[in-house]
């Protein structure tokens, strides 16, 4: 199969890493130097995109014209989902993102949600999310944070909304909502913990990634997926969890 690299940062890098260890070729790479529309995607069987948010739309858009399908690993654009459903729809493409593409992650999170349909009628239990990454990561709260509270909220009957004092919207407490606590730190690739808190006791989950690999092997077994199909997709269909 062959790949193009949309970025070719530490991420880019290790998918560049693990995908010719599976076989693969990398036949172009688009960085801050060598911009989308130089490169030669004639060969591109797949492209994986882990960039900034304010590039990732304008990526997309050249990829669908080109008819190239796309893995997207960038977060913080979600509020233009439905637009870019259209554009999906209108060049009879395909797209699969996450805000994560581990495993291990995309497990937690149906835990996660499992978690939040036996805690919802336990009015004694609150619950707080914490995310810890490097100093790199751009947006706060991290994109797998905010699936992880989208997932509480759509189960659990006490929490409609969530926050985060790190957000740009600032978005404000109130009664019915979580908090996610954003922590920036050195050399950390990535840690989630949800906590429901009484008075008398804690229940913890936790997701503590020990590197960048697995997000890059995941990005590259969701590409190996989505080659042939048309449509939006995200890592439940690949790991086949929706009929859960």
């Amino acid at each position: 199969m062959n790949i193009a690299l949309i970025g070719y940062g530490k991420m880019g890098k290790a998918i560049a890493s693990i995908a010719i260890k599976r076989g693969h070729q990398i036949c172009a790479r688009v960085d801050a130097e060598n911009p989308i529309e130089s490169v030669d995607l004639s060969s591109a069987d797949v492209a994986i995109e882990f960039t900034t948010p304010h590039a990732v739309l304008h990526h997309i858009d050249y990829l669908l014209e080109k008819k190239i399908p796309i893995v997207v690993g960038t977060t913080g654009w979600n509020k233009e989902l439905p637009s870019v459903k259209e554009k999906v729809s209108k060049f009879d493409g395909a797209l699969l993102h996450a805000s994560n593409f581990s495993i291990g992650v995309n497990l937690f999170f149906e835990l996660n949600k499992y978690l939040a349909k036996l805690m919802s009628p336990q009015a004694d239990y609150k619950v707080q999310m914490t995310e810890i990454h490097h100093l790199q990561k751009l947006d706060a709260p991290s994109g797998t944070a905010i699936s992880l509270a989208d997932g509480i909220t759509a189960n659990h009957n006490n929490y409609t909304s969530w926050f985060c004092e790190e957000h740009e919207t600032h978005n404000k407490p109130s009664k019915n909502s979580l908090e996610i606590v954003a922590l920036r730190e050195e050399n950390v690739p990535g840690t989630h913990q949800v906590t429901y808190q009484s008075a008398i006791d804690r229940i913890v989950i936790e997701h503590e990634a020990h590197s960048r690999e697995g997000f890059a092997s995941g990005s590259l077994v969701a590409a190996e997926w989505l080659v042939g199909k048309k449509g939006v997709f995200t890592m439940q269909d690949v790991l086949n969890l929706n009929s859960l």
